[in-house]
């Protein structure tokens, strides 16, 4: 098993018996690939907002799910997607108004060279269509990503996933490269630093003979433990990966849709443009829809020459649910939001910091924040005092996980409608558990 603070089944008898009694039907059914969190599985049976409840009422602060973007079981979402399933829902072969009113909206968003959309139903179908994308146009088939990346479970995704395990085999194109670690290295000099990886990277390809299609970089590094300043981190990079001909894939599925709170999507704090954009389920608040978005230059030769079809990608009922994200974000003002509360948690948890030393550091940007643990030295990862925060945290019934190379990580992502008060719950927990 290889997932940080997972479920292993040690205390399969001391949990109450419909607990227990469930996990075991689950196993019984359910393919072994499959995680659960926590050594107490929660069971939940609703949500609502920022909140998820079991089947005794009680209720569950999600610090966690970035999936449910704009919170669990949204009003807005419920009623937009109930009346388009009741009126039509079917492919984009058929000439429908509701995808292309929403594409214009989306693509609004991004800077004007991104200029074309293609839909998918998963993150990974979109990371899957962009690496295709990428290796026809650039007609190479090297792919760079970081050393401890997440970016799906299709077979193309997962061989640019090596924080999937050590035993998910990493594709025989692709070169991994560290990724910054903004605690232990030099911040002045990370970006160039970096830059210099990538471009060890390239040349190992090259020696492979395979060429550099594509960088792929997840715009806040998450799964490499949130590295998130300074703001210009992947700039030299991206500028190494277009002079040796590829193009530069941003993941924006987990940092995407304004949740750094700065703007709507996490490449712009890097001040460059993208080739490429993958987004996942968040922009529907997890209703099936996701999508590549590109420069005509990046996906035109490839859409001219091969047939790309995704026979529920960007169907009316999913189009309905990602308008109303759009909508709740833009009347809630939900960027400013995640600035503000996003502010907030920093200085709180940096206030904890300062009073415990197993609180090594704290980094982030909006409603993605970072919270390493560490030794007594303050640098070596301590992933056995994570396993035990986010396990107390959850026996508190706040919900959050571990990230990271070393898994010493809490990845601090709710749902963007997180408030103060919510903020003030989590820090006044975690403040209590490390004193």
């Amino acid at each position: 098993m290889y997932m940080a603070n997972a479920y292993d089944g040690s205390n399969l008898a001391a949990l109450d018996p419909n607990t227990r009694a469930l996990i075991e039907r689950r196993d019984a059914v359910l393919g072994s690939s499959y995680r659960l969190f926590y050594r107490d599985p929660v069971v939940p049976v609703r949500g609502s907002g920022v909140h998820l409840y079991d089947a005794d009422g009680r209720e569950y602060l999600d610090v966690y799910n970035n999936v449910p973007a704009i919170g669990h079981s949204h009003p807005h979402v419920q009623r937009l997607v109930s009346e388009q399933l009741g009126v039509l829902n079917t492919h984009t072969r058929y000439l429908t108004e509701p995808v292309v009113a929403y594409s214009e909206r989306l693509l609004a968003l991004f800077p004007q060279e991104l200029s074309k959309v293609v839909y998918t139903c998963t993150g990974s179908e979109s990371v899957d269509l962009a690496l295709r994308m990428a290796r026809y146009r650039t007609g190479a088939t090297g792919v760079i990503c970081t050393r401890h990346a997440y970016h799906g479970t299709t077979a193309a995704a997962a061989e640019v996933s090596p924080s999937l395990g050590p035993n998910n085999l990493i594709g025989p194109n692709v070169v991994l490269v560290d990724a910054p670690d903004l605690l232990r290295d030099n911040r002045e000099t990370a970006a160039a630093d970096f830059a210099s990886r990538v471009r060890l990277a390239v040349d190992e390809l090259n020696v492979r003979g395979v060429g550099v299609a594509a960088m792929i970089v997840d715009s806040i590094l998450s799964s490499d433990g949130v590295q998130s300043h300074p703001t210009d981190l992947l700039r030299e990079a991206v500028d190494v990966i277009h002079e040796a001909g590829g193009l530069w894939i941003a993941d924006e599925v987990q940092p995407g849709f304004g949740r750094l709170g700065v703007q709507w999507w996490g490449f712009a704090r890097h001040g460059i443009a993208p080739d490429m954009v993958v987004l996942g389920k968040p922009m529907g608040n997890g209703v099936p829809v996701a999508a590549v978005v590109g420069t005509e230059d990046a996906m035109d030769s490839f859409g001219r020459d091969i047939r790309y079809f995704n026979t529920f990608g960007g169907n009316p009922v999913s189009i309905a649910a990602a308008t109303a994200v759009l909508d709740v974000i833009e009347e809630e003002s939900l960027l400013d939001s995640a600035r503000r509360v996003g502010e907030h948690l920093d200085t709180g948890l940096r206030d904890i910091a300062a009073r415990h030393r197993a609180l090594g550091d704290v980094r982030g940007c909006g409603l993605f924040v970072a919270a390493e643990f560490v030794a007594e030295d303050g640098l070596t990862p301590d992933p056995a005092i994570a396993a035990f925060v986010v396990d107390e945290l959850r026996n508190r019934r706040i919900l959050i996980s571990a990230s990271g190379r070393h898994a010493n990580v809490l990845k601090i992502r709710p749902p963007m409608t997180f408030g103060l008060s919510d903020a003030d719950r989590f820090l006044t927990e975690l403040d209590d558990i490390l004193g």
